[in-house]
């Protein structure tokens, strides 16, 4: 055992971080938290070992590894930057920088060829033994906090978050690829634990995705920062372009945010409504552009400021139509006219403030949902102006589908959480999941479906047209299937599936052609018994399926396993009928013997019969023998 002393400074303290050891020699590499790394030797006497130091790191030292032959070492941590430590000097080292994130992990392949980082968003990158990038393994990115909410974008289908620092990623769900990323903030990130920045914490798409609203802030003891950016969406470029930005549109924090859902065509239909912790929520609009220098023809203006009782605005929604907004006031729901901006009514439900809001859909646009943090789900009338039921859950994701009545509340209870599936003119669930998974829920989103699934289970009806994602507080993204994973890998395993015919095999061209269609029989019974394992979803899952996206091994074990085993029920209708064949065949020459001793018997006892004119008629069991030797194949004497 080896100390270092516990000193502590400004830059932080000496606590190892991680070890590393010398392919070659008597060396241990380890990593410390003030970002230092030392390098112990002579560590086979307790009071004789050194060590030596190598600074460059100005944060905790994540992760240490040796080249092959330990000429060179590797380090990483916050800076996102790779360091190449050469000979073990402090002054031979080369960089690679703008790695992206943090570096968590650093491996080298066994030729020294290669070597991989793991970084702390989620991403793998290979780099070339001369510190070359080569190439970037990335899937969902993982951020610090996902502050956006998942928000699916109209036009691409993707699901949107936060991703980078400063940064919205638009993820792909049929690929498992990042279409593109989004600068929001266009700030350089300083990778510094303690140091307040700029972090995106809104954002909100037009009905058609023409149109996309960010609210950026950075928090500090004096003087906050607040931004409202409005983008639109330029179809040369195929990006998003800056059009307005609005320094303090709001005197606290944004606390949400929602376009009105109407044709987008018509500029005087588009609106935009911000709620604050000012106690005002507040309805911005397009105009013309006065100026002459402006590049743009149109830009956002505040058109109208409201509140309830000096009590702070929470939540804000849209009805279907767009003629309605309700707005979340603590314990009290406004509902107000998207004309006149005149306050038409209210709902409460104390104690408890308002945590979620939603208006119904289709059918059932006449009722408006909400939870509040007291666990109760209210459902009210918009009609009669009154609460049409309740229900005692604690919910924390309310998610109505965009293009049915369904709506998917998610609660937690017990450590765990729970799916609750229902349509707001039925009380009653249609659909309810419990211990759905151990981690907590906290967002969720309906993304629509390229085509209808055919789905027959009336349960199941709500995921038809939608399919359903939640994000859990660990950053799992997880989602709703009816079909099991051997059906849904199945249409992939047939596309990369490679096409197999019967082997010929030099023993069937030696018996010719006429023996060729039996040996293909044959053959294709064996393929078909060895695809039974080889062709199996499960098998075709471990080899095509990239593996930072597989499950895990014990979710795919055990379908892995029954796939090599042969069911003795499913038997062919050939395997079946020669059995069948068999046993009577034992039969019949268990019969024909008794049959043959009998007739035995019988010529004995009357020997006259043969004396005189006869006609030679064989036994059963004579006509069993040459039916035997009639089925005989003698065609393998012609190849001679």
């Amino acid at each position: 055992r080896f100390s270092v002393s516990a000193v502590k400074s400004k830059s932080g303290n000496n606590h190892f971080t991680c070890v590393a050891c010398h392919p070659k020699e008597d060396c241990i590499a380890t990593g410390h938290a003030d970002g230092k790394i030392r390098l112990w030797r002579n560590f086979y006497h307790r009071k004789e070992y050194t060590f030596s130091t190598l600074h460059w790191h100005h944060d905790t030292v994540m992760d240490l590894a040796f080249s092959v032959e330990g000429t060179s070492l590797l380090s990483g941590g916050v800076e996102s930057v790779l360091v190449l430590w050469r000979n073990e000097s402090d002054c031979q080292k080369d960089f690679l920088p703008r790695l992206g994130s943090a570096i968590e992990y650093i491996s080298v392949s066994p030729d020294g060829a290669l070597c991989c980082t793991l970084h702390m968003d989620n991403r793998i990158t290979i780099i070339n033994s001369n510190l070359r990038f080569s190439k970037s393994i990335q899937g969902l990115i993982k951020s610090i906090d996902v502050k956006t909410g998942l928000v699916v974008d109209p036009r691409t289908k993707a699901l949107v978050l936060n991703g980078e620092p400063g940064h919205l990623q638009f993820y792909s769900l049929q690929s498992d690829q990042q279409l593109f990323s989004l600068d929001i903030v266009q700030r350089q990130y300083i990778h510094q634990a303690g140091l307040n920045q700029v972090d995106l914490v809104k954002v909100a798409f037009s009905a058609q995705g023409k149109w996309l609203a960010t609210v950026e802030e950075r928090e500090e003891v004096t003087d906050s920062e607040l931004q409202l950016k409005l983008w639109f969406y330029d179809e040369e470029t195929q990006s998003f372009k800056l059009n307005t930005r609005i320094n303090l549109p709001h005197e606290d924090h944004i606390t949400d945010l929602c376009f009105r859902d109407m044709d987008e065509s018509e500029d005087d239909s588009l609106i935009l409504v911000t709620t604050g912790r000012d106690c005002v929520f507040k309805v911005w609009v397009m105009v013309e552009d006065t100026d002459p220098e402006a590049q743009q023809s149109v830009s956002w203006n505040c058109d109208f400021v409201g509140s309830y009782h000096n009590y702070q605005a929470t939540n804000c929604c849209f009805s279907e139509d767009g003629s309605l907004l309700a707005v979340s006031f603590e314990e009290t729901v406004t509902v107000w006219d998207s004309v006149t901006w005149d306050l038409k009514c209210t709902f409460c439900h104390p104690p408890g403030k308002i945590r979620n809001i939603c208006f119904g859909r289709l059918t059932c646009s006449k009722y408006l949902i909400g939870a509040t943090d007291y666990g109760f789900l209210c459902c009210w009338n918009l009609l009669s102006c009154a609460l049409e039921w309740s229900a005692h859950l604690n919910i924390l994701v309310l998610q109505p589908d965009p293009l049915s009545e369904y709506i998917a509340a998610v609660s937690w209870l017990s450590k765990e959480s729970s799916l609750f599936v229902f349509k707001p003119n039925e009380p009653r669930p249609i659909y309810i999941q419990r211990n759905l998974c151990k981690e907590k829920i906290q967002l969720a989103a309906f993304v629509p479906r390229d085509e209808p699934e055919m789905i027959s289970a009336e349960k199941y009806l709500w995921l038809r047209r939608s399919q359903l994602f939640f994000l859990t507080d660990t950053q799992e993204l997880m989602t709703l299937s009816t079909k099991s994973l051997e059906e849904r890998l199945t249409p992939t395993s047939k596309q990369l599936a490679v096409e197999e015919g019967p082997l010929v095999t030099p023993f069937s061209l030696l018996l010719g052609k006429h023996r060729h269609q039996q040996s293909q029989e044959d053959l294709g019974k064996l393929v078909a018994h060895n695809k039974h394992g080889q062709d199996s979803p499960a098998v075709k899952e471990l080899l095509h399926t990239p593996a930072h996206v597989l499950p895990s091994a014990s979710f795919l074990c055990p379908i892995f396993i029954n796939s090599l085993l042969i069911s003795k029920e499913n038997k062919s209708a050939e395997e079946v009928a020669d059995e069948v064949e068999m046993e009577s065949e034992n039969t019949e020459d268990d019969s024909d013997e008794e049959r043959g001793v009998a007739e035995m018997e019988q010529e004995d006892t009357n020997p006259m019969e043969l004396l005189g004119e006869t006609i030679h008629k064989l036994s059963k069991s004579q006509e069993k023998e040459l039916r035997k030797i009639r089925k005989m194949d003698y065609s393998w004497i012609s190849a001679f």
